[in-house]
């Protein structure tokens, strides 16, 4: 097991497919008692950058954004507090999301399959990280010889 921060670990589910983790979260909840503090929803977030020239800040458009926020209780009296805010747009993927949080924050029971999901999900990560870093390479363009071509041209 990686000793990965709790702000990486919805990223690291949100690489898996969303069954695989659902189904998960589905099993703790029946082991578990799962309140929601607010109902999990999903909607559009503006996507806000500034302006490096003036400093001014604009909206450069509109995110797919979904929220939960959980409480866990164990069966002997354990509680924590779990929550998702991802970019996409289904509410109950970020609820499930949030339960494992909950659980692997407050180390219920549980949360050694849900780490060993964080786990394969920074592996996915990684290997979609390495995939484009290869891609990347593969199509970077020397633009050195553009200038030889032009001294060329003058001779």
């Amino acid at each position: 097991m990686i000793n990965l921060p709790r702000k990486e670990w919805a990223s690291a589910l949100c690489a898996l497919p969303a069954a695989e983790v659902k189904h998960l979260a589905n099993v703790l909840s029946g082991e578990l008692e799962v309140r929601d503090v607010a109902l999990p929803h999903a909607g559009l977030g503006l996507l806000n950058l500034r302006d490096g020239a003036f400093e001014e800040s604009y909206f450069i458009g509109e995110i797919p954004v979904a929220r939960a926020e959980v409480i866990v209780r164990s069966a002997g009296g354990m509680e924590e507090r779990g929550g998702a805010l991802i970019v996409d747009d289904r509410a109950q993927f970020a609820r499930s999301i949030a339960i494992l949080d909950a659980v692997m924050a407050g180390k219920l029971p549980g949360s050694v399959p849900a780490m060993a999901l964080v786990q394969r999900g920074m592996e996915v990560r990684q290997q979609k990280q390495s995939e484009r870093k290869k891609l990347l390479t593969a199509t970077r363009v020397d633009f050195s010889l553009l200038g030889q071509e032009d001294d060329e041209d003058e001779e």
